[in-house]
């Protein structure tokens, strides 16, 4: 690519944008504005990225941050000044908690027109906290090659920054003066001499050095295999190659013959058959009736495995404060994600490495004489088996329509490799209660940073740009709160199913203390925690051009999922009675106290 000489602020933007496609750059997402215009422009004309135009700053964030995801490259995001970069927030924080690496360049006036009432300026100083990886102001553009060096420079740390040493959200402010137009002038042209394409050569990103640790894994494997009570506990995990972790995970399951209990947002679930030792109904093990306290008891660990951040369900969370196993937490940052503050050892590790380091050990003969592996273990698979055959046949044979019946559907429809992304609040919940192992290889996604409802749709449609046929599962109102991203759908190259469960309001408000604390005939609950919506989800889609069905059976739903269309958006609405489902619910993960015996079946 050749340089902008036009002006000053033509060369400076065409620099940064080819350095940043020197870089890796693909996807750009732009909104409209004027002290922006510069980058904008920039990146329009570059032949290798990919501009997407998205009119409101949260959508636009978000569906950058889908994209990021899916692929796990940085995007670039560009604002106006003012409140324009404000609205990023919500993703900023979302990428910062979910390791996904966004590449922020907010415009904004020079430092004379702060400060002093022009139009358009806030103080955009580390406007995002202490969120990003990484924050910088640019210099004010300046024609010059010393300047231009210390701008490539510049950015070849913010691009390693958002991915090493684990990805995230970098910050670069991009004060610009006027002319903001490419109007030309003299100002940039005594360059032409000086800049060609060689100026680029030297551009990289610095090099990854996470390859170090603190502690030795062999050591690590050591200690683990002498326990013949250990559990592997694998929370939400969402990596750009979900095989490669789920045979790491396999392969240290296999090692040590440890149970593995992986929650709905696991890609372990969707590759059950490398692992004979997955568990998925820990849920119902856990509880407290009659019959399950008993369970819980004897199945307490020694040792624990904890794959990332806890997994969602609250009852394994209070098992495990109860009870207070030795943990060791893997992860590549070695972050602390121990929100119960029990016996933690942060262990500076990708599971991948894990994986590798088994793969040089050699065989050792198996510490059981039977092939089923301890008794640990079997007590577990035991439970696994019969939990969900339980829950299988409930569900299958279940025809009112119920909220968690609709994500095990899913899971038995949906074309093979399908990306599925799933709001928060329950529907992330039913995922983990009724989701059951399969070999589908489903890439399950969802915005588990902050756990917020913000910017799903549009997440959703990021995910969808550029990538295989995908599908969001929803709620009424998830789906409401971000009904802007749809502004972003004449830009999508692919196709979107959003399957929305309306059960009129917040259904997971149902499951909270606050549900039980209104006194017949107050409206507050209703009013102020379910907050039901009006909105007509049909007539909603047609202001925006989205194909709508009413889903009236299990078995049109399952008809409407087992092919996906190629292109554009649809929404399949099906209809919940709230308090019903909440009924439903609260009856499958109470199994009965039989099912909890702790005896080994015979085969």
């Amino acid at each position: 690519m050749t340089f902008d000489f036009r002006n000053t602020n033509t060369l400076w933007a065409s620099v940064l944008v080819a350095t940043l496609v020197r870089l890796g750059l693909e996807t750009a997402v732009i909104s409209p504005g004027s002290r922006s215009a510069p980058l904008t422009l920039a990146l329009a004309q570059h032949p290798d990225v990919e501009v997407v135009p998205v009119l409101d700053e949260r959508s636009a964030a978000f569906f950058a941050l889908g994209v990021a995801r899916r692929t796990g490259l940085p995007v670039a995001l560009v604002c106006t000044s003012g409140t324009a970069g404000a609205n990023y927030y919500p993703a900023v924080i979302e990428a910062k908690e979910s390791r996904i690496p966004l590449l922020l360049l907010t415009a904004d006036r020079p430092p004379e027109l702060r400060d002093c009432a022009s139009g358009q300026t806030i103080d955009q100083q580390r406007l995002f906290g202490s969120f990003p990886n990484w924050y910088a102001e640019l210099a004010v553009p300046v024609a010059t090659e010393p300047m231009l060096r210390y701008l490539r420079q510049t950015l070849g740390q913010a691009w390693g920054r958002s991915l090493y040493p684990v990805p995230g959200p970098v910050h670069l402010n991009c004060p610009l003066r006027d002319p903001l137009a490419p109007m030309a002038d003299d100002s940039a042209v005594g360059l032409k001499q000086v800049l060609d394409e060689g100026f680029l050569a030297t551009v990289a990103a610095p090099a990854r050095t996470a390859g170090e640790y603190s502690l030795a894994v062999t050591p690590l494997l050591e200690i683990w295999r002498t326990c013949d009570r250990g559990l592997i506990v694998a929370g939400p995990a969402q990596p750009v190659e979900p095989l490669a972790y789920c045979k790491a995970v396999a392969a240290l399951a296999a090692y040590l013959g440890w149970p593995v209990l992986a929650e709905g947002l696991s890609p372990l679930r969707q590759a059950a058959l490398l692992n004979p030792y997955l568990v998925s109904t820990y849920d119902l093990a856990l509880g407290e009736p009659e019959g399950v306290a008993q369970a819980a008891q004897a199945l307490v660990p020694e040792q624990v495995i904890q794959m990332g951040p806890l997994p969602t369900s609250k009852r394994l969370r209070e098992w495990l404060q109860t009870t207070q196993p030795r943990r060791w937490v893997i992860d590549p940052l070695g972050a602390n994600l121990d929100p119960l503050h029990g016996p933690a050892t942060a262990v500076p590790l990708a599971p991948e490495n894990l994986g590798s380091a088994i793969a040089t050990l050699q065989p050792r003969p198996p510490k059981w004489s039977t092939d089923q592996g301890s008794p640990y273990l079997q007590q577990w698979l035991t439970l696994e088996r019969r939990l969900r055959h339980h829950l299988d046949t409930a569900l299958g044979g279940l025809e009112e329509s119920f909220e968690g019946k609709v994500p095990w559907l899913l899971a038995r429809c949906l074309p093979s490799g399908t990306p599925l992304v799933i709001a928060n609040s329950m529907p992330i919940r039913d995922v983990e209660w009724f989701w059951p192992p399969g070999d589908r290889a489903l890439r399950p996604y969802c915005n588990r940073g902050a756990n917020g409802i913000d910017g799903t749709l549009s997440t959703a449609l990021g995910i969808a740009h550029g990538g295989p046929p995908t599908v969001l599962l929803t709620g009424d109102l998830a789906l409401l709160h971000d009904t802007n991203g749809w502004l972003s759908l004449p830009r999508l190259r692919g196709h979107l199913s959003v399957v929305v469960i309306n059960n009129r309001g917040g259904g997971i408000f149902e499951r909270l203390p606050i549900a039980t604390a209104s006194a017949p005939g107050d409206t507050w609950f209703e009013d102020c925690f379910t907050t039901p919506q009006t909105v007509d989800l049909s007539r909603l889609c047609a202001a925006y051009g989205v194909n709508y069905e009413r889903v009236f059976t299990w078995s049109q739903l399952e008809a409407s999922l087992s092919t996906l269309p190629e292109r554009g958006a649809r929404l399949l609405e099906v209809q919940c009675d709230r308090k019903q489902s909440n009924h439903i619910r609260q009856q499958l993960l109470t199994p009965p106290a039989q099912l909890l015996q702790l005896g080994i079946d015979t085969p």
